[in-house]
């Protein structure tokens, strides 16, 4: 009996063992899930090994998006072509289009990958935090010290949200929303603790303190700033506004 056979036998025992339970008034077994045994559930998920190609596909992507951050790290979004993507990844620009559509969406993936790797630093910085407060200057603050070192990629996916078209606008708050939510959790905390006024614009508010956030980079592009200069700056700044909604 091969192995699709046996699991399908496996799951017909389990379902009529749950019915003879059940017509005997003694309910589900002590170990089913939903009157079928976890164990038996799992054997039946199909376990699929990779093939040559997709693995080969895959490698290929990841040395693109390797290429591709290296040089909007290096030149922006506008500085790096395919072409030359290509060519630090060692392949022909056709091989970059079956991988990714556009550029758009080559550098939506790397951001998103960012936001991503950046979310848990955040949400443990907000976790650990005693206030509304110290939950804002320490998520931000994560993402100060992440993003420092590589400023051009910042300012990038700063300056192409301002030439989005409506489909990949869409796809890059998509990304961003776990991090939008953080915030927005957190303020809306710092109400329901009575830190802030019961009265606030929760939204508005994420928006404000949004934007003083990304006012920082402009120093650190324009004036040399630290990840420790942007935040001991926006520490009074988080002061000023917050004073205005508190409790």
């Amino acid at each position: 009996m091969n192995a699709i056979n046996l699991n399908v036998a496996g799951l017909a025992a389990a379902y009529r063992c749950a019915t003879a339970h059940r017509r005997n008034g003694a309910g589900p077994p002590a170990n089913s899930m939903t009157y079928m045994n976890r164990k038996t559930l799992a054997s039946i998920e199909p376990h699929v090994r990779p093939t040559r190609r997709a693995l080969a596909k895959q490698q290929t992507r990841e040395k693109i998006l390797a290429a591709a951050r290296e040089l909007f790290t290096q030149r922006g979004y506008e500085g790096a072509t395919i072409r030359d993507i290509a060519k630090a990844a060692g392949m022909s620009t056709g091989a970059v289009f079956a991988s990714f559509a556009d550029k758009a969406e080559l550098f939506d993936e790397i951001v998103a990958a960012d936001y991503h790797a950046l979310e848990a630093d955040m949400a443990e910085a907000v976790d650990g935090a005693a206030n509304v407060e110290e939950a804002l200057l320490g998520l931000f603050g994560a993402a100060y010290r992440s993003h420092v070192h590589q400023l051009p990629m910042v300012c990038a996916a700063m300056s192409v949200g301002w030439t989005r078209d409506p489909k990949t606008a869409g796809r890059s708050r998509e990304a961003l929303r776990p991090i939008v939510d953080l915030i927005r959790n957190a303020l809306q905390d710092g109400v329901d603790r009575g830190e802030l006024a019961s009265h606030t614009d929760v939204r508005l508010l994420r928006g404000i303190v949004w934007e003083v956030y990304l006012s920082g980079y402009r120093a650190a592009v324009y004036e040399g700033w630290t990840a420790d200069d942007m935040i001991a700056r926006l520490s009074q700044q988080l002061k000023i506004i917050l004073a205005g909604v508190r409790a």
